[in-house]
């Protein structure tokens, strides 16, 4: 079911956000403490996006588990100002490459798919059939979570606001395709967006950091569960909720 964390606060090495936690997105590679719906390690690859002080962000994308990545511990010396990270547990049928592992990127998002679309690819079909054509021709990978980037990008390029494209996919989607699971993370550097549905998200903010994740990674008491079937935008020092219709 995949394990996503994103993060915003003053500069540090992507190392001490992915690598370094007691309970971060290495640990959660191979002992998840939430894998609702099935799967019980995240080694199908692994992926990290990270904003340096200025430019788009970079990322770093492997069909590898990340505990078996020994060129990444170098990579992740680098600094950041907001990262978003993601490990995988492939749906079975869908394929394992580095560019199906998250985050997927445009301009100066990042994105990530924690969970899974029932009844794949014919339940959705309907909804693909709305994209572009070149859209569907230049998918990163044959996934629902690569699909499900396409429509959020979609709504973004539009002009809908970050949030709204967000709830209104996963509203689409649940209602097109029962019963999936539909934990999003959306991040421009700034502000990080996250639904969940039908599965675990957390969120802690204090005045200097924001993170939202699949579980903590830390035991710090400011850690909040968001509430099923909400929508989170948070910030350093600020965070609301949004029911999504």
């Amino acid at each position: 079911m995949c394990r996503h964390h994103a993060w915003i606060g003053p500069p540090r090495p992507v190392s001490a956000l992915v690598l370094d936690p007691p309970h971060g997105l290495l640990r959660q590679s191979y002992a998840p403490a939430d894998m609702r719906g099935g799967g019980t390690v995240n080694a199908d690859g692994f992926g990290v996006g990270w904003y340096a002080e200025a430019g788009p962000p970079v990322r770093y994308r492997s069909a590898r588990p990340i505990w078996s990545d020994t060129a990444f511990a170098s990579v992740a010396a680098a600094s950041c100002r907001a990262m978003l990270g993601a490990v995988r547990s492939a749906t079975t049928g869908m394929p394992v490459t580095d560019t199906a592992a998250a985050p997927f990127a445009a301009d100066r998002w990042l994105f990530s798919h924690n969970g899974v679309v029932r009844g794949w690819p014919d339940a959705v079909a309907k909804l693909a059939e709305r994209l572009p054509v070149v859209d569907l021709l230049t998918l990163d990978a044959p996934t629902d979570a690569a699909l499900l980037w396409a429509l959020v990008r979609d709504r973004l390029r539009a002009g809908e606001e970050p949030g709204a494209a967000l709830a209104d996919t996963v509203a689409a989607v649940a209602a097109a395709a029962p019963g999936s699971r539909l934990n999003l993370l959306l991040i421009d550097g700034e502000t990080v967006w996250g639904t969940a549905w039908d599965h675990a998200l957390s969120v802690r903010v204090t005045d200097e950091e924001a993170e939202v994740a699949s579980e903590p990674v830390t035991s710090d008491e400011r850690w909040r569960p968001v509430p099923e079937g909400h929508l989170v935008t948070a910030g350093p020092g600020t965070h609301h909720l949004t029911r999504i219709r």
